[in-house]
């Protein structure tokens, strides 16, 4: 339900936009012919009544077909499935840089609550989740691409044609994509411990004689940790549509990159199909996060 109602969106949105696709597609300076304009919208099916338009899409897509693009013809699915494993190999790792590093930062600033180490940790999480990625993008080029020469500033290469250059080739817009949900993942670790630190099975722990690490990991981490998991699922969610700006800095051939060039085409079925496979994504890291609720806190489990 939720995919349709997303799809049924930006079916109306698209249509609504000025423009004409078929004018975009012919790429001539001036007006086309009419017969030739007609022609070409027979071909494409954007002759026919809105509401028909959108039943036979509609009837496609329950079927498994997203259609076929308006700039080129080729089938939708098989432009986004050859852009979408770049998109997931940036956000994935992405995502797994932030949520190692801003879970280390949370437990640090709460085990060292109200020290100058909190207050250092409290300062990268502002700055993460003030400076735009493109500046940040932009100051790790000029860095470690321009003046120390360690990594190249753009392009991609292929895991299974050079995995090695595939990793120094990823280093750098993985770091920009992940800082901002680095420093929302800190101080919601942060703010989730600091509630339970304080808590009387948390005193009981210290008073069996357990050891801090023990206590930290096994009682604290795992009662603090559902709103963690909930944005983590989210900023994963945001992130597979919003990485076009680090895309584009770094020449990284992604979905993102693919939907902004649609757009600009007017090719309705490819933003279509584009919007339905990050939606579709963005629900099953949801589901993902709720089976991750049961596991985390027994009591779900029970009531459920």
């Amino acid at each position: 339900l939720q995919v349709w109602l997303v799809g049924t969106l930006v079916f109306s949105l698209l249509h609504i936009l000025p423009g004409d696709p078929v004018l975009v597609i012919l790429g001539s300076e001036r007006t086309p012919d009419p017969e030739v304009l007609e022609a070409v919208r027979a071909r494409l099916g954007l002759d026919k009544p809105l509401g028909e338009q959108y039943v036979n899409w509609l009837a496609d897509l329950v079927q498994g077909d997203l259609g076929l693009s308006l700039s080129n013809d080729q089938p939708v699915w098989d432009r986004i499935s050859a852009r979408l494993p770049r998109t997931l190999e940036l956000v994935i790792g992405a995502m797994l840089l932030a949520s190692t590093i801003g879970v280390f930062l949370g437990v640090t600033a709460a085990l060292n609550w109200n020290t100058p180490r909190d207050s250092l940790v409290n300062i990268i999480s502002a700055v993460g989740m003030s400076v735009p990625v493109y500046v940040v993008g932009t100051l790790l080029v000029l860095l470690f691409a321009v003046q120390l020469r360690w990594l190249p500033n753009a392009g991609y290469v292929s895991a299974q044609e050079n995995f090695g250059e595939f990793l120094r080739r990823l280093t750098l817009p993985m770091i920009t994509l992940s800082l901002a949900p680095m420093a929302i993942i800190t101080r919601t670790t942060r703010s989730s411990l600091l509630e339970v630190r304080f808590s009387d099975y948390v005193r009981t722990a210290y008073a069996k004689g357990l050891r801090s690490q023990t206590v930290v990991i096994r009682h604290m981490l795992r009662n603090a940790f559902i709103p963690v998991v909930t944005i983590i699922g989210i900023q994963m969610g945001a992130l597979l549509g919003g990485t076009v700006i680090v895309e584009f800095i770094f020449n990284w051939p992604g979905l993102s990159t693919l939907l902004i060039t649609s757009i600009q085409r007017r090719d309705y079925p490819v933003v279509q199909g584009i919007v339905l496979v990050i939606a579709t994504l963005f629900i099953l890291i949801n589901l993902l996060v709720d089976l991750l609720y049961s596991w985390l806190d027994p009591r779900i489990r029970h009531r459920a």
